[in-house]
């Protein structure tokens, strides 16, 4: 052997010698080389993971036979349930209730008056007179606290709630209650050319109040029930928008996939949801031609978070239901349902 070949053969053993000590500095210093590149380091692997991480692999190659425009890449996203925490009760709803005292002082004739007797038995304790609130009571009191005023006067109402306000479960703000699996899958499309919206049953003035600090979302890319607005001028002459007790859009079931057109004017190639007012959304987006992907949170973790349904003989209920014959149209059409408890690693930012 010329010593040419000699020196060749030093010099690739010093450099696979190099190579071992560099993994070994990364794994003493807990830094392996594949946890760096994982997108969705929140997620445990399996067939929910896979289909985010495939999806967008191919939605965005170059040359790929289910390759996406960048102009198209529109992924959308339920609030409730979805991104954030929506149990015992939505966090609107919560904010609604909680308003009602201050009303009740304004005008104490209300007091005696159902539906707003009803939210102050529940506000000095007695959580099962909730149940006694009808979807017509929840929007007589919408209309009574969170219209007849300017929308900037709303808006200040409803920022200083949620910095005050804490959910009784984890006494934390209810803008911390978010899944840090799902604030992955945000970043993630978005660092692939994806624009994420809210479509959410809630309100869009008052989802747009923290939706670009909670979720990297700004409020033009809100897409929730809206109420009618009034042009008008103030005492000084400068012009404001008051709040209407009018719904535009009821932005559920149906509606989302009509609120998608109205707002977005673009059919989503990604959606996700949780509940049986989210099926209408999935269906939509799935009926697009190309590639697709439509995907269900089933809340089943009761130590982590809730465990509700009834699918899967989970608990049923009324705040966010996903029924059986949901799930397995689900299985049918290709959609995902993603578990909670056994596709989520973490659940929250601040979990230990």
């Amino acid at each position: 052997m010329g010593k040419g070949t000699r020196n060749v053969k030093t010099m690739y053993s010093v450099s696979a010698l190099a190579r071992t000590f560099a993994l070994g500095a990364l794994l003493t210093l807990g830094l392996p080389a594949q946890a760096q590149t994982d997108p969705l380091p929140s997620w445990n692997d399996g067939a929910a993971k896979t289909a985010i991480v495939d999806f967008v692999q191919a939605t965005t190659t170059q040359g790929s036979p289910k390759f996406v425009p960048p102009a198209e890449r529109i992924a959308t996203f339920d609030q409730d349930g979805t991104l954030w925490v929506e149990h015992p009760m939505y966090t609107q709803v919560m904010y609604v209730l909680e308003r009602v005292p201050a009303l009740v002082k304004a005008k104490p004739e209300l007091a005696k008056v159902a539906p707003f007797s009803t939210v102050l038995e529940v506000l000095k304790g007695d959580r099962a007179a909730i149940a006694k609130l009808t979807e017509k009571d929840l929007l007589e009191l919408v209309a009574a606290t969170s219209t007849g005023m300017s929308v900037e006067t709303f808006q200040s109402e409803a920022k200083k709630w949620l910095a005050e306000a804490k959910d009784p479960r984890w006494k934390k703000p209810y803008t911390e209650l978010t899944y840090l699996p799902m604030q992955e899958v945000l970043k993630y499309l978005r660092a692939n050319g994806y624009k994420t919206y809210i479509v959410t049953g809630g309100g869009q003035d008052f989802v747009r109040v923290y939706s670009e600090a909670t979720y990297g979302i700004p409020p033009e890319q809100v897409v929730g029930s809206a109420g009618g607005t009034k042009y008008g001028y103030g005492k000084d002459g400068k012009p404001f928008l008051t709040k209407e007790p009018k719904l535009l859009l009821n932005d559920n079931n149906a509606g989302k996939p009509e609120g998608i057109h109205l707002m977005i004017g673009r059919r989503p190639v990604a959606a996700f949801g949780n509940s049986t007012g989210d099926r209408q959304m999935l269906e939509y987006t799935k009926a697009g031609d190309g590639a697709r992907l439509s995907m269900l949170v089933l809340h089943d973790d009761a130590k982590r978070e809730y465990a509700y349904g009834p699918a899967q003989g989970l608990p049923a209920t009324k705040v966010g239901t996903f029924t059986q014959a949901l799930y397995d149209d689900a299985k049918k059409k290709g959609w995902t349902v993603i578990s909670m408890r056994n596709d989520w690693k973490k659940i929250f930012a601040f979990e230990q």
